[in-house]
């Protein structure tokens, strides 16, 4: 008889327990469900409502909106790839350097994409008397390489004021970099 007991008390804390996390495991289901369409139900736009609030608002905005010298038009950022990657040698204290650069330059708006895409064969020529002025033991620090992007910007502005009237290049981005 006293066995019996025992079974019984023994069955009912199993089922006790049970009972407690199968109610445990509901209600972390339920939370996670009612966290998931909480964050997912935000303030989303429609795409018909963003197309409307673009037509609306800033075009007189955007045609005004100009960098701080007024002549690149603040708007998409476009990448402009050279064709070929920059591949040259240059002097170094203890030995001569093989240096491959893959450069893209940031523009903005598609009608500076298309200036600078037409004067392609110019900026590659600009950029290329800029790297080989460059030596190995400047190229080996970062110091050397954010310098030699800044000089090259600085002879594509040149360049590019001289040719069509405006910078065109907001910035000359080093994508590849590899010195043997």
């Amino acid at each position: 008889m006293a066995d019996e007991k025992e079974l019984e008390l023994d069955n009912s804390g199993k089922k006790k327990k049970l009972i407690i996390i199968a109610i445990v495991a509901i209600l972390l289901i339920g939370g996670g469900a009612a966290a998931f369409f909480m964050m997912g139900s935000g303030d989303e736009m429609t795409q018909a409502e963003l197309d409307a609030t673009l037509d609306s608002g800033s075009d007189a905005e955007m045609a005004g909106d100009e960098s701080a010298d007024g002549n690149a038009e603040l708007g998409t950022a476009l990448y402009v790839p050279m064709p070929r990657p920059f591949r040259f040698n240059v002097p170094g204290a203890a030995r001569d350097r093989f240096v491959e650069i893959r450069v893209q330059l940031l523009v903005r708006g598609a009608d500076n994409e298309e200036v600078a895409k037409k004067h392609l064969p110019l900026i590659e020529s600009t950029l290329l008397a800029v790297f080989s002025q460059s030596n190995a033991d400047d190229l080996a620090t970062s110091a050397g390489k954010t310098a030699l992007k800044q000089k090259s910007l600085t002879e594509v502005h040149k360049m590019m004021k001289d040719v069509e009237g405006s910078k065109v290049v907001e910035k000359v981005l080093f994508t590849g970099f590899v010195m043997q």
